[in-house]
């Protein structure tokens, strides 16, 4: 097994030292932190696999110190609260943000070690991707489709996943996969063709997952057409996803009719990213979480007007567009925190030339009015980026006062960021 990293976060350092020496003994590695201060910088720098942490510090209370993790998504570790002043409501709070415990001092040692044991054993990766939507988010939509799927979760029914390129349909599939059973997906397609009966052997009992089935050839379809008459036999839940508008591909001739009959029986469409716009924030700040602490990525933090403009952005590329993004602001940025004006270039680097980005997609068919908000939002949209999130820049750029600017802002559901 390999050593756990404990970090112990207390402003009194004869129980630093007695927590340390315990945990020792037990076989951990031990870090110190003696007040809120130090422990941020700890973690700014590398993820421990646990951390106890004292509520009562004098610089900045525990309580606080973990919703600050939480909110930049930096609370990938179990956190163990520790006071000798607990209450139930403390404890309440604590877990609702996402303690994985409470320990009320004087801490027994059979108490400490046993919490401990648990909360490190819980922080493990899991063998189960029950957790995998969590990398799509946490919103009301995400929480929608996390419904669907688990009333579909225990049907042997072929399911097919519809959406965007990166949406997340493998994350959707990895929901439904069970715990120590075969997991199988497939890079090249060709073995549907060449032997569909040991897909069929190799996922017994598990999951097989079929990504972009729109494109498979007339042969690939026909052992796809196999695996859906045997996979009863083997135990298989077959999960597909497509891109690609299989009716309109049936229509073509370029995909079997009755295959799509049978693989379109259960059908559910996984949202874009711009659809659940309200994740993006806490979706970019565990990415650069995740890059800080593998030791990818210096310390970084987003300010608030980066996060913005990011919640804006269209993301046509989904959650790799996103992670991306990300990736190369931790890399290129000068400072620290990651401004709007770094956002604006990075975005800019992939944006389309001004003439191609004017030719945008409209319904025709709706009232003028709306059909004029929907052109304004996306014509300031593209503005707030090419600016940098400046507003100085921004109102020169169009032509208007900042106060005008700001109501037009406001009327389009554009939060504006002041600068």
């Amino acid at each position: 097994m390999a050593v756990n990293q404990i970090l112990v976060v207390d402003d009194e350092v004869g129980i630093r030292e007695l927590l340390r020496e315990i945990l020792e003994d037990e076989g951990y590695t031990v870090a110190l932190a003696e007040n809120a201060s130090a422990a941020r910088d700890y973690r700014s720098r590398k993820r421990p696999d646990l951390v106890l942490l004292d509520i009562w510090m004098p610089d900045t209370d525990g309580v606080t110190l973990l919703k600050e993790w939480e909110s930049n998504g930096l609370l990938t570790m179990p956190v163990i609260m520790m006071s000798g002043h607990g209450t139930i409501d403390t404890a309440v709070e604590a877990t609702r943000i996402g303690a994985a415990d409470f320990l009320e001092k004087p801490i027994s040692l059979q108490k400490l070690l046993g919490t401990v044991e648990r909360a490190v054993k819980k922080g493990e990766p899991p063998s189960f991707n029950g957790e995998a939507l969590a990398r799509l988010g946490a919103g009301a939509v995400v929480g929608e489709l996390k419904k669907r799927l688990e009333q579909v979760a225990s049907l042997a029914t072929p399911l097919l996943l519809a959406g965007e390129a990166g949406a997340g349909m493998e994350l959707c599939a990895r929901y439904l996969h069970r715990p120590d059973t075969p997991w199988l997906a497939p890079e090249a397609y060709s073995v549907l063709a060449d032997d569909p009966m040991g897909l069929l052997e190799q996922a017994r009992d598990g999951l097989l997952y079929l990504d972009e089935v729109g494109g498979l050839g007339k042969l690939e379809q026909k052992g796809l057409a196999l695996i859906l008459n045997k996979r009863e036999k083997y135990n298989v839940r077959l999960v597909c996803a497509s891109t690609m508008p299989l009716p309109q591909r049936v229509g073509d001739g370029a995909f079997d009719g009755r295959l799509f009959q049978v693989l379109s029986g259960l059908t559910l469409t996984v949202p874009s990213l711009r659809e659940h716009r309200e994740d993006i924030p806490d979706l970019a700040r565990r990415a650069l979480a995740r890059l800080v602490e593998t030791g990818q990525s210096p310390p970084r933090r987003l300010g608030a007007a980066a996060l913005q403009l990011l919640q804006n952005e269209k993301w046509p590329g989904n959650l790799p567009q996103l992670d991306n993004a990300v990736k190369t602001l931790a890399l290129t940025a000068l400072e620290e925190e990651i401004s709007a004006a770094d956002v604006g270039r990075v975005l800019g680097q992939f944006a389309p030339p001004a003439a191609v980005t004017a030719r945008v997609e409209l319904p025709l068919d709706q009232p003028l009015r709306e059909a004029r908000d929907e052109f304004e939002r996306i014509y300031f949209e593209h503005q707030i980026r090419v600016a940098g999130g400046s507003m100085s820049r921004l109102a020169e750029n169009v032509g208007l006062e900042r106060t005008h600017l700001y109501r037009k802002l406001k009327q389009l559901g554009i939060t504006p960021t002041k600068s």
